[in-house]
């Protein structure tokens, strides 16, 4: 039996597949941007994402490393590593399945980018960094539940190291930077307050959730969870094999990804529906084109086809489109369909 946590498993979360599609396309490839995920509370959505723990793929990283350095990429390594190469010792490989780190709402600056020890510099001339939370995050998911409560500055914080991939931290003219790779995913629920919509289009990836309407799923989403509740270990361990399937179905997505390819008519395609929905900017067009990538790696397939577009359209967009106040969220599948069609 896993030494995990028992935390109900994602492959029996019942619905919500657009939720675990943005979370797992992430998964595939972290460059994605991350995905919000707004929704009223008991919709499973702090449940799925911290389910992802027993799913997750593993990573070679450097053995002993604070950073947990992605091994092989001399590129991405911490200073620490560098050092160690620079004076000829020999770097470890290890194996570590990735992980969902939690970030918590009290969490100051200091904790979430890590610390530098001033009196050690003053006294040694060596730098001492304490590792926070960006820290722990490298090469993992990085999980804020409610960030809409969570201070600006550090949503801006998480924003841009998630999108640079380093942690800079400089504190009385001395600086350090470790490498910081993560997906960003936040959960909140709206009634509690939006973020600004400057932070939300900084997210690659964003939907509105509803509870189940439907009576026979909402039964089952109540019998797995009464189930589950009854005795946890059991209840994982009957879907064990699903859950080792779900990780090798990641880890070969992420294997494939490299060799997924495209033709222009794709890129035609993407840029013509982002600009009859009225989108600014570049960045849904670029996040469009890496999502249908991943899309199309988690089927199995070396090629984007309209279908990805199809099956990621909303989840880009759908926090970016104009709005009128009180008009409701989400993507028009209709409209969507006609725009891909004259095509």
């Amino acid at each position: 039996m896993s030494d995990q946590p028992a935390v109900f498993p994602f492959t029996e979360v019942v619905g919500q597949d657009n939720m675990k599609r943005a979370l797992l396309l992430n998964v595939v490839d972290p460059g994605i941007g991350g995905v919000l995920i707004k929704g009223e509370k008991g919709t499973a959505k702090s449940t799925t994402v911290r389910s992802m723990n027993r799913i997750l793929p593993f990573r070679k990283v450097v053995k002993g490393c604070p950073f947990r350095c992605e091994y092989g990429r001399e590129d991405r390594y911490c200073p620490y590593c560098r050092e160690k190469l620079e004076k000829g010792i020999a770097l470890e490989e290890e194996e570590v399945r990735m992980r969902v780190i939690d970030l918590p709402l009290s969490a100051t600056e200091d904790r979430v980018s890590g610390t530098l020890d001033l009196e050690h510099v003053l006294k040694t001339g060596e730098k001492k960094f304490e590792p926070g939370v960006l820290a722990a995050a490298n090469g993992n998911i990085l999980y804020v539940d409610e960030v809409n409560l969570l201070d600006d500055h550090l949503v801006d914080l998480l924003l841009d190291s998630a999108a640079m991939g380093v942690n800079y931290v400089e504190r009385e003219g001395v600086s350090f930077s470790h490498p910081a790779r993560f997906v960003l995913i936040g959960t909140m629920n709206p009634e509690e307050g939006d973020l600004r919509p400057q932070l939300l289009d900084r997210f690659g990836l964003s939907l509105d959730i509803k509870g189940e309407r439907d009576v026979k799923t909402r039964a089952e989403v109540v019998k797995k969870r009464v189930e589950y509740d009854m005795d946890p270990e059991a209840f994982i361990a009957k879907c064990q094999k699903d859950l080792d399937a779900m990780t090798q179905k990641l880890e070969e997505a992420r294997s494939l990804l490299p060799k997924v390819t495209y033709d222009d008519s794709i890129v035609d395609a993407i840029v013509s529906v982002t600009t009859h929905f009225g989108i600014d900017g570049h960045r849904a067009d670029i996040t469009m084109l890496k999502a249908a990538k991943a899309n199309a790696a988690l089927e199995g397939r070396t090629q984007v086809t309209k279908d990805d577009i199809r099956a990621t359209a909303e989840l880009v967009l759908s926090h970016r489109l104009k709005r009128r106040p009180f008009e409701e969220a989400g993507l028009d599948r209709e409209e969507l369909d006609s725009c891909l069609q004259s095509i």
